[in-house]
């Protein structure tokens, strides 16, 4: 029987500055409990910043990487995204959290203006262009509302972010 194999986008470790917890690994949880193949993946670069979830207050002279930092999620088991080929994977998922909008894209930053990190936006175009299924939860659909044309989204109840 053919195995599905899903990347999963991770942006570091941590609702603030980086994947939100939760919703990265319920997403994990329930690909497995799909018999479904996971390679966690992550961008190798430092984090925008590092937050002190406790506080959520940034802590200036602090540094992570995005790589490394998604490494707790995934137990260890994380792989840089510039190392993969998008032809391997059946699929893309991206979990939310601040770090999204921090890391895999400047939107917390710059807003409707913001750009998208390199490596996330060639392995969306080149998975888009392969029709490969792509998943976006909760900050994440704004990455390819702004690579792909036609893309509209919707955040739940949050009409100014959708607009933006």
């Amino acid at each position: 029987m053919f195995q599905k194999k899903i990347g999963v986008i991770l942006a570091g470790s941590g609702v603030y500055d980086g994947s939100e917890i939760h919703e990265a690994t319920l997403t994990l949880l329930a690909l497995d409990q799909q018999d479904i193949s996971v390679t966690c993946l992550s961008v190798d670069t430092d984090q925008h910043h590092v937050v002190d979830h406790t506080t959520q207050q940034e802590q200036s002279g602090s540094k992570r990487n995005c790589l490394i930092e998604s490494g707790r999620i995934s137990r260890g088991e994380v792989t840089a995204l510039d190392t993969i080929q998008v032809s391997d994977f059946d699929g893309f998922i991206f979990p939310g959290g601040f770090g999204v909008a921090k890391n895999l894209c400047s939107f917390a930053i710059d807003g409707v203006n913001h750009t998208v990190h390199p490596q996330i936006s060639s392995l969306i175009h080149e998975a888009h262009s392969q029709k490969k299924p792509m998943g976006f939860l909760c900050i994440s659909p704004v990455i390819p509302a702004t690579l792909i044309p036609g893309v509209r989204l919707t955040i739940g109840s949050d009409s100014e972010t959708a607009q933006a």
